[in-house]
């Protein structure tokens, strides 16, 4: 029977293994390829040459100046969402529990949009005010769900309830503007990495160096933690210090990118499912998740700017023609099973 096991979970972890490999190596592929494609188009060997440090002059300027800088962004910002999606999802047990459904995204936009137009504020600013935001209405969430511990759908219910009156006060802000700072403060709510500099990419990474270890680190918990909480307390450990902790990492993570490109839609919300998929055996799958997240804003930027004609559609116009249809679904089955 042991061996049974045992081999059981070596097909798994295998599957695993397999599964993440492959998505890293369709992430690498598809961000070569943004690299690649363009107006102006550059060979991949001449883009794998100019990162590599011996490209044309020409070429450095295209690749480094122009196309790198909004590659690293949607490779970051969908690491992050990913990533926080996967521990909110995997922690409260419920595919519903992600920050831009029960409104974390919703307090950074609310935040940002207040930054932009009752301060007249930008850049580097907005991006501290969408952070900032999602920090206050997770703590709101978190305080508000509080019973003896944190219940999974009371934390989804009073979630989507706090994110309802804050899109209730972005709209109001947004109709109160003058027209130039509304459009402004629209094109961030759509979510976009379009027109992103260094200057975007520099604090985001260095925010990501030290959440992305972290939450791999902590991430070890969530198996114990989805056995239940006297469970997990029986395999020694700290239940809500360690929830606590996830949380907070969760909610930096969507803060960080949402700061970086505003809140794209549904990267959070479909990325730890389909991971879940492809790894299969149950497992928390944050890597898998990570890339996931990190391939779709990717696939949705490349499609955005260069497959849909004349005009550039933002990732987060993508990301939500896709992530509506799943969030219904999702409903939809969870309501014929008796579950909603």
């Amino acid at each position: 029977m042991t061996g049974v096991v045992a081999a059981q979970r070596r097909a798994e972890q295998r599957r695993a293994t397999t599964a993440t490999t492959g998505v890293l190596l369709a992430v690498v592929a598809m961000f070569l390829l943004t690299l690649s494609y363009g107006e102006f188009r550059v060979s991949l060997v001449d883009v794998v040459k100019s990162l590599s440090g011996s490209g044309l002059p020409a070429v450095d300027y295209i690749v480094h100046t122009i196309r790198l800088p909004r590659a690293l962004t949607a490779l970051l910002v969908g690491l992050a969402f990913g990533l926080s999606g996967a521990i909110f999802q995997r922690l409260v047990r419920n595919p519903l529990a992600s920050p831009d459904v029960i409104g974390v995204s919703a307090g950074a936009s609310t935040a940002a949009v207040t930054a932009i137009i009752v301060f007249g504020a930008g850049g580097v600013f907005v991006s501290v005010a969408a952070l900032t935001g999602a920090l206050l209405t997770a703590t709101a969430i978190y305080l508000l769900s509080w019973r003896s511990g944190v219940g999974g759908y009371r934390l989804v219910l009073v979630g989507i309830g706090i994110g309802a009156g804050l899109s209730s006060i972005t709209s109001f802000l947004m109709t109160r503007a003058d027209v130039r700072v509304a459009q402004e403060a629209l094109f961030w709510l759509t979510g976009s990495v379009n027109g992103r500099t260094w200057g975007h990419v520099q604090p985001l990474a260095a925010e990501l160096l030290f959440l992305v270890p972290a939450a791999m680190i902590l991430g070890r918990a969530l198996n114990g933690l989805q056995l239940g909480d006297d469970l997990a307390r029986g395999l020694g450990w700290r239940v809500e210090t360690t929830r606590l902790a996830l949380l907070v990492t969760g909610v930096l993570l969507a803060g960080a990118a949402t700061a970086a490109a505003g809140p794209v839609a549904f990267v959070a919300f479909v990325a730890g499912p389909i991971a879940a998929r492809l790894v299969g055996g149950g497992r928390p799958a944050l890597p898998a998740s990570a890339l996931v997240g990190a391939l779709v804003v990717l696939v949705a930027d490349f499609i955005g700017a260069h497959l849909l004609g004349a005009t550039q559609f933002p990732a987060g116009v993508l990301t939500a023609l896709v992530g509506a249809p799943y969030l219904l679904w999702l409903l939809a089955s969870a309501n014929r099973g008796g579950k909603a």
